[in-house]
């Protein structure tokens, strides 16, 4: 199953002349979206040959009734369990447009693929069962069809046959959900009153329904409007891989991704964020394709650039001459859980957006309302199951993002726990957080970079090791110098290019014009950042002691310094910070210190083991 929320990029070319368009079809479990979308295949004529009897010979041999909803054979399981289990794609097309239509589950459980599905479309038919009525899970779907920004909704009021094709019926449903709907921020283009089974509504009007004047399914689909398209907007690309080649003299290093929106081309000046690193593509590559001078939203696509810079996967690579994403390590939040355990503060989960995995924590509710109800709370200090909040989640480091209403593919993200998807929603607004400046700082610091035709795994090849800065801190009495001292002896004797820097070098050196304060201790740590910086550019190991670092501390110093270069390591018995170290050295013998601080760096592949 899917776990992250992206763009779709195009499986099937439209027809030539043809418009695309990608739909959604949600609704409460045996509502018949199924049902709906294999009547809709088989009136348009859409089946492959021989394919509806097919089916059917099935269903006879098997003694089964044949069903519609058996036409959609993408999902084996959906036959075998009689509920659709996955997002399913089915493709068909009218005369004016080349369809995609996303047959998202009704179960609760499977209610996060139905969000998968639906971050993908442009607009959504709703299903309601005109027997069983409006059901929580209609509530539900409308209201996460809506927070995901899909605006264009028909609701398709389904087995009119089984209530003798009672107008009352339907208008009962068109009052109740219309109201709902208002409340949410949609006005659907039509309610249509059909019975999937026997044909009627879908692509053909029905004899019954004479008191029905509006449109057919078909209709009411082809009546909705195009959304611009991707290739119009903003470039966005998540960086997903950067491949490095060495056979034959092949020297490229192919920053690789899916391109959510706008297009790039050879000669574009790009920038990657949250780093802000800039150089300019020099070729596109592409698998399977021909040489091309320019690459659009869909495709998985590499660049190679004329700067080589270094670029981790989680960046998201942008268009010098385009509008910035955000950048911030705090984002508001309009956010769905699902999970059964309420989310709660101080507990971290991973939030994943785009291609960027970080661990994420509640900070504040704001407001919680119930998707069903609509009834809100901004009393509520977790976020319960099938909960919509208005919340601000705190990220441990800086990510590149987008709002809502400016690019929806990279303003959609998923929360993870315990391996499993517990909710998602979208970036409201990117708020400001304590290293605003840093990052400012660094972001200028990034553009204007001169980098050396030295490549970084060139550097590690030679010395036999990865840049790396190890902050060994602890308490005021711990001998945090003693250790820091002794592992640049111990890597010294190994060979290793390594150095230890102790904080008074810098605070009575590049400090020496600021004021030893409270108030200066955020510019104290951006210039350790940055010493630390230059000096992990030239592929140094750099040990820097410091007494009690805090967390605060750290992310100032992962603002300015590639986060997964840093170690942090807290020695002595007691732990008197928030600092989330890596390893913690109890007081003890200085050799065994050390000797478990170096395995520590081997296992990290910061020091290569010896064959």
């Amino acid at each position: 199953m899917s776990s992250t929320i992206a763009p779709i990029a195009p499986s099937v070319a439209a027809p030539p002349g043809l418009q695309r368009m990608n739909i959604v079809i949600v609704g409460h479990v045996d509502h018949g979206k199924s049902t709906v979308i294999g009547r809709l295949l088989a009136d348009t004529h859409s089946l492959p040959e021989g394919k509806l009897e097919q089916v059917r010979a099935q269903c006879e041999l098997n003694s089964k009734p044949f069903e519609y909803a058996f036409l959609l054979d993408a999902l084996k399981d959906e036959q075998a369990q009689g509920i659709t289990i996955d997002a399913a794609r089915v493709f068909f097309q009218s005369r004016l447009r080349h369809y995609l239509i996303l047959d998202a589950p009704g179960h609760i459980e499977f209610l996060k693929n139905m969000i998968t599905g639906a971050a993908r479309a442009e607009a959504a038919l709703l299903v309601i069962d005109a027997q069983e009525g409006v059901q929580e899970n209609s509530r539900r779907h409308g209201y996460m069809v809506s927070l995901l920004g899909i605006r264009q909704l028909a609701v398709v009021i389904n087995k009119m046959d089984l209530v003798g094709w009672d107008r009352g019926v339907y208008d009962r449903i068109v009052r109740e959900y219309g109201a709902f709907l208002e409340q949410v921020g949609i006005r659907p283009s039509s309610f249509i009153p059909v019975s999937a089974r026997g044909g009627d509504n879908i692509a053909d009007r029905s004899p019954h329904l004479d008191w029905y004047q509006g449109p057919t399914v078909l209709n009411a689909l082809d009546a909705f409007r195009s959304e611009p398209a991707p290739t119009e907007r903003a470039f966005r690309m998540p960086v997903q891989d950067v491949y490095k080649f060495t056979k034959q003299g092949d020297d490229r290093r192919i920053v690789s991704g899916t391109i959510d929106s706008g297009s790039v081309s050879v000669g574009d000046s790009v920038i990657f964020y949250p780093s802000g690193k800039k150089s300019r593509v020099k070729t596109i590559e592409a698998f399977n394709r021909p040489v091309v001078n320019r690459a659009e939203a869909g495709w998985a696509v590499g660049f190679t650039l004329q700067e080589q810079v270094y670029i981790p996967r989680g960046e998201m690579a942008t268009l010098e001459s385009q509008t910035r994403p955000q950048v911030t390590t705090r984002l508001r939040v309009s956010l769905f859980w699902l999970g059964k355990e309420p989310m709660v503060k101080r507990k971290e989960y991973l939030l994943k957006l785009g291609t960027a995995r970080v661990t994420a924590r509640l900070e504040e509710v704001l407001r919680v309302m119930d998707a069903s109800t609509l009834d809100a709370t901004d009393q509520s200090k977790v976020i319960k199951r099938h909960d919509v909040a208005e919340c601000v989640l705190k990220l441990d480091r800086a990510i590149a993002c987008d709002l809502a209403e400016d690019v929806a593919a990279t303003s959609r993200f998923v929360i993870v726990d315990d391996f499993e998807i517990r909710g998602g929603g979208i970036v409201r607004e990117a708020l400001s957080d304590r290293q605003a400046s840093v990052r400012d700082r660094v972001l200028l610091r990034n553009y204007k970079w001169e980098p050396s035709i030295i490549q970084p795994e060139h550097r590690a090849e030679k010395y036999n090791q990865k840049a790396a800065l190890i902050l060994v801190t602890g308490e005021s009495e711990a001998d945090r110098k003693g250790v820091a001292k002794a592992l640049e002896e111990k890597l010294f004797s190994d060979g290793k290019v390594v150095y230890f820097l102790g904080i008074g070098n810098v605070l009575y050196g590049v400090d020496a014009d600021i004021e030893r304060k409270q108030e200066n201790r955020l510019e104290h740590m951006r210039r350790l950042a940055e010493v630390a910086n230059l000096m992990l550019d030239a592929g140094i190991i750099l040990v820097v002691a410091a007494a009690e670092l805090t967390q605060d501390d750290l992310e100032v110093i992962k603002t300015a310094v590639e986060p997964e270069w840093i170690e942090t390591v807290w020695a002595g018995d007691t732990v008197t910070t928030d600092l989330a170290y890596d390893l913690h050295l109890p007081g003890g013998a200085l050799p065994e210190a050390v000797d478990r601080l170096k395995a520590h760096l081997q296992d990290k592949g910061i020091i290569f083991r010896p064959w």
